[in-house]
């Protein structure tokens, strides 16, 4: 349940590098209204902290990343429903100078939406040039494109993330269309989703609409000691995305590269097999029967119904790589039944705590009625037979009279 003082649900979306992650966090923002995006990867450590690994820099270890500023960020996130930046947050590194929160309409720019521009975009992206971000022997080409998000007022900040290629969408925008139209009829006012994100008691104590940030990440829900628990505490609903072992290579190595805080990262030969695979198998491995994460049998119980990891596959089944429209449809609709869960649970909890008083307080006052009409009617019985007793002895008297 929702912290009541909680102005933003945090939504973690984890899983192997490469198995579609900040794809399919960006197809959900655009999606659901009032959402923006974190990234992991914007809490890198600088490239000289990073961990090394047979002779390589190992940045698929959680040592590679600040875990306590990601953890403050996304305290001041769920308390404030804003990204954070380092002036009004005491971080143990300055990462977040680079970031900005402020309010921006519904037609601004985001270099990381999978939607076409519309005319009056793609006519500025005609006249100022794409911006260049420039590395060690690589050029990164980026344009800005109008975000179709409906929310008035989104959280934005410069990541390093959005500089990086995740190629073409890899469904159709049909597909798209179905889904939002999906969530559209989910948020219309007489619909479940109006009453999670307009119309709680909750939105009304805080008087905005419900936020949405997801964070996306390679490593969110290790246990400890890889990860502490106070990480795991700051997201509310956790999805999780298989892949195996050949499906994660193939994307990896058709990748052109990562831009990092010094410049720019291509994967040496043999990387994903000595560095990325190994990594995420060490990290993830508790999650699977027998600790086989190739075997791809999750084990259910304990992922799911005591961690609350949703994981996209079907029970009893071992498959690894999904088609990419079915992990969205499934994403989609996993998060619309948490943040039910989540914001109306409560509120029927409460209604059914309240109603449970009002019988308590009827079934009290049936009694008490009960109780009073027993009374009155011993009391007419005690009257009924002390007339009774009255009339014998008269009818004695009288008899004794006569004879």
């Amino acid at each position: 349940m929702l912290d009541p003082n909680q102005k933003a649900v945090v939504i973690g979306i984890s899983g192997c590098s490469s198995s579609g992650k900040t794809t399919l966090a960006r197809l959900l923002r655009d999606i659901f209204p009032n959402t923006f995006i974190l990234h992991e990867d914007d809490f890198y450590k600088p490239e000289s902290e990073i961990p090394m690994k047979e002779g390589l820099t190992n940045w698929d270890c959680p040592e590679a990343l600040s875990i306590p500023d990601m953890t403050a960020a996304l305290e001041h996130i769920r308390a404030t429903g804003e990204l954070p930046v380092s002036s009004t947050m005491n971080l143990t590194r300055p990462f977040l100078s680079r970031r900005h929160t402020h309010g921006s309409s519904s037609t601004t720019t985001s270099s990381s939406s999978y939607y076409p521009p519309s005319s009056s975009s793609a006519a500025a992206s005609k006249a100022a040039p794409p911006k260049q971000k420039t590395g060690p022997g690589k050029t990164i080409t980026t344009a800005k494109s109008k975000s179709l998000s409906n929310s008035p007022k989104q959280p934005t900040l410069d990541s390093k993330e959005d500089l990086n290629s995740v190629g073409p969408c890899p469904i159709t925008t049909d597909f798209i269309n179905k889904i939002k139209a999906r969530v559209a009829d989910w948020l219309q006012p007489s619909s479940p989703g109006h009453r999670v994100l307009h119309l709680s008691s909750h939105q009304q104590q805080q008087q905005q609409p419900l936020k949405i940030c997801i964070i996306d990440g390679f490593l969110l829900y290790s246990p400890p000691p890889l990860l502490p628990a106070t990480l795991l505490s700051q997201m509310d609903i956790k999805l999780f995305l298989l892949v195996s072992k050949a499906k994660a290579l193939q994307r990896r190595e058709a990748r052109d590269g990562y831009v990092t805080l010094e410049g720019f990262w291509k994967d040496p030969p043999g990387y994903v097999e000595k560095i990325v695979w190994p990594e995420y198998v060490r990290a993830h491995e508790w999650m699977f029967e027998g600790g086989d994460v190739e075997g791809g049998k999750v084990k259910a119980e304990e992922v799911s119904e005591r961690l609350g990891v949703l994981v996209n596959q079907k029970e009893g089944e071992t498959k690894m790589d999904r088609d990419f429209g079915e992990t969205l449809e499934w994403a989609v609709e996993s998060i619309m039944r948490e943040l039910e869960r989540l914001v109306l649970g409560q509120e029927d909890k409460k209604e059914e705590g309240q109603k449970e008083g009002k019988k308590e307080k009827e079934e009290e006052a049936i009694a008490l009625n009960s109780f009073a009409m027993k009374k009155k009617w011993a009391a007419a019985q005690r009257e009924r037979n002390a007339r009774e007793l009255l009339i014998k002895e008269a009818q004695e008297q009288h008899q004794q009279q006569k004879e």
